[in-house]
């Protein structure tokens, strides 16, 4: 009798735990069936009642839920104050649950640091990573810019032995790649990857990108069609970015033809950076082409092709783009007035960039920053209006940035009013001691001013303090490849005849009525030295090498790293008429383009 009564009473508890563990998983089910539905904070907030009235409170699978949901919602505080309170129980959950805690924050924008917190705290309480834990936590380390700490993180992943998972080493180069002392250990983490993806690609690809050695990701592209891996849309996108960066027009155009022949999914940003990118490279037709073909366009579409006419001064057409795109009901940004009022500029339309900029706040509801007040000073100094310039700062409702002082330097000097560019510089030169656009805006003042011991005191100056000068360089895109010039250059392997050709296009120019402009060169030296010194700019040999090197009419397309300088814009001119070439010539500020003798900026700029 004492067996059998004990026989039951095991029997009782046995069925109670079962009904109870069925009790639980129907609850955990109910739970996760409710989170999924969820869309807002408030049944959030209801949830999380619901969970504690369950007993759910440890249960690693509805908190990871939770979690998921809060994070989609923006709650991802909400959810971390009630898996980490006193009453919780962490070292039940497991690792599933702190991934996703850490990608939550991963995918925030001031909260990343809580990501490494998170997994700091992991390891405390002896919750092992996995393949998966490593991406959140590089993507953290990435994002707040930490780039001994994401050493560290790479450590960590060696010690538990998951380098060699592919998607962890994808985000190494990530990781790596974003930033600029880590380039060359990205690369070192891809050359030693022993299977790749387009996902490594375009990692790589994307870090060379962001870092401006655009030809190198060229470079690795052309490595990764040899390799048989597919690129993809974000592949495709870096690469067009690089075509950008070095004015690699005809590289381009290839680009665009390899993307449809390969079938890549052509998305919005894909769009985006090719109109970018036609744009930068000195063909905004090919620019406005692929605009124009887009069945669906964002604010960045519309932008993209406002800046573009702008830096080729087409201002009338920038501007009746602009008034199209409010007709089509996209709203005006911030962005889409700098490029407004770049091209107003740029093509002398005064009275309409003044006009647009008044109504930014009163229509439009945009409060104007600096770079509009920028754009309006660049405006009026362009058009000679130096005092209505100079009176504009004086009444901004923001302190002028050191670009605005500058714009109204150049202008200064420009018009003849030597002794305010040097006032403004010298102030310059005091909040911005080791800033080089300074001493040699000082510099060139002085030599204007003919005051060469000034000038050179401003050039001792800046060597005591270890000032470099940027150097003017010219980049030329022929045959697929791209070279560089810099004034004087006898580097290149056919440098005798390109100075051969130098000579010759001096002749047919001075025939053609050419005379140097010699007060571009500020230097104390005679009149035929200067000559000399103008004649070996990077802009002419870049010039040169294309004559010699290019179809007879055929286009030009050169791109500078500084402004282009009068006497190279005059002669520029003549050479275009002469030898019957469309020149293009991209400077920092904009586009020219010559043909027939004339420039597109009608000598405005």
């Amino acid at each position: 009798m004492q067996f059998f009564k004990a026989h039951r009473t095991r029997l009782h508890r046995t069925t109670a735990i079962q009904i109870n563990n069925k009790n639980s998983r129907a609850a955990e089910q109910n739970c996760l069936s409710l989170l999924h539905i969820c869309k807002s904070p408030s049944a959030l907030h209801q949830l999380h009642a619901h969970i504690l009235k369950l007993g759910l409170q440890n249960n690693p699978l509805v908190l990871t839920k939770f979690t998921s949901t809060s994070s989609d919602l923006n709650a991802i505080h909400y959810a971390t104050s009630f898996l980490f309170t006193g009453d919780s129980n962490p070292r039940l959950y497991d690792t599933f649950l702190f991934n996703t805690v850490i990608r939550a924050y991963s995918q925030t924008k001031d909260s990343r640091h809580y990501g490494l917190c998170t997994y700091r705290f992991m390891l405390e309480i002896g919750v092992l990573p996995n393949k998966y834990t490593y991406p959140f936590v590089l993507k953290v380390c990435a994002g707040l810019g930490e780039f001994s700490l994401g050493q560290l993180v790479h450590g960590s992943v060696l010690k538990f032995g998951l380098h060699d998972d592919l998607h962890v080493q994808n985000t190494l180069v990530h990781m790596y790649g974003c930033f600029d002392g880590g380039i060359e250990m990205a690369r070192k983490v891809f050359d030693i990857m022993t299977e790749s993806d387009s996902v490594s690609w375009s990692a790589m690809i994307g870090a060379y990108v962001r870092w401006g050695r655009s030809s190198e990701a060229v470079e690795l592209f052309r490595r990764m069609q040899v390799s048989g891996v597919s690129p993809d849309e974000v592949t495709m996108i870096s690469v067009i970015s690089a075509c950008s960066d070095l004015g690699a027009f005809e590289l381009g155009k290839w680009v665009e033809s390899y993307i449809q022949r390969e079938g890549i999914q052509k998305s919005l940003d894909l769009f985006n950076a090719l109109i970018d990118m036609f744009a930068k490279c000195g063909s905004i037709d090919e620019a406005l082409r692929v605009f124009r073909s887009m069945s669906e366009r964002d604010i960045v579409s519309w932008t993209s092709v406002i800046v573009g006419l702008a830096m080729h001064g087409r201002g009338v057409e920038a501007i009746s783009l602009f008034e199209e795109m409010k007709q089509v009901g996209v709203t005006p940004d911030h962005v889409a007035f700098i490029g407004l009022l770049t091209a107003c500029s740029h093509a002398g339309l005064v009275e309409e960039g003044q006009r647009y900029f008044n109504s930014m706040a009163k229509r439009y509801g945009v409060v104007p920053l600096i770079e509009h007040y920028g754009c309006m000073v660049d405006l009026l100094c362009r058009a000679g209006l130096v005092k209505e310039a100079v009176d504009f700062v004086e009444k901004m409702p923001i302190e002028a940035n050191p670009i605005i002082w500058r714009t109204l330097i150049s202008a200064c000097r420009a018009h003849a009013d030597l002794k305010l560019s040097e006032s403004i510089t010298n102030g310059l030169i005091e909040k911005e001691p080791f800033h080089e656009s300074n001493y040699v805006l000082l510099s060139n003042v002085y030599a204007k001013m003919s005051l060469w011991d000034e000038k050179y005191r401003i050039r001792e100056m800046m060597e005591k303090k270890c000032i470099g000068k940027t150097p003017g360089s010219t980049k030329i895109e022929l045959d697929n490849e791209i070279y560089e010039f810099v004034a004087g250059d006898k580097t290149h392997k056919q440098y005798k005849e390109i100075y051969e050709m130098l000579d010759e296009m001096g002749r047919k120019m001075r025939k053609a009525g050419y005379i140097p402009t010699t007060t571009e060169v500020l230097l104390d030296i005679d009149e035929e030295d200067k000559e000399d010194a103008l004649n070996r700019h990077s802009e002419k040999l870049a010039i040169a090498f294309a004559l010699l090197r290019s179809p007879p009419g055929s286009p030009i397309r050169i791109f500078k790293n500084l402004r282009v300088c009068g006497d190279c814009h005059t002669a520029t001119k003549f050479i275009s008429e002469i030898y019957d070439r469309e020149i293009v010539v991209r400077d920092r500020n904009r586009f020219h383009h010559f043909k027939d003798g004339a420039c597109s900026c009608k000598d405005y700029w």
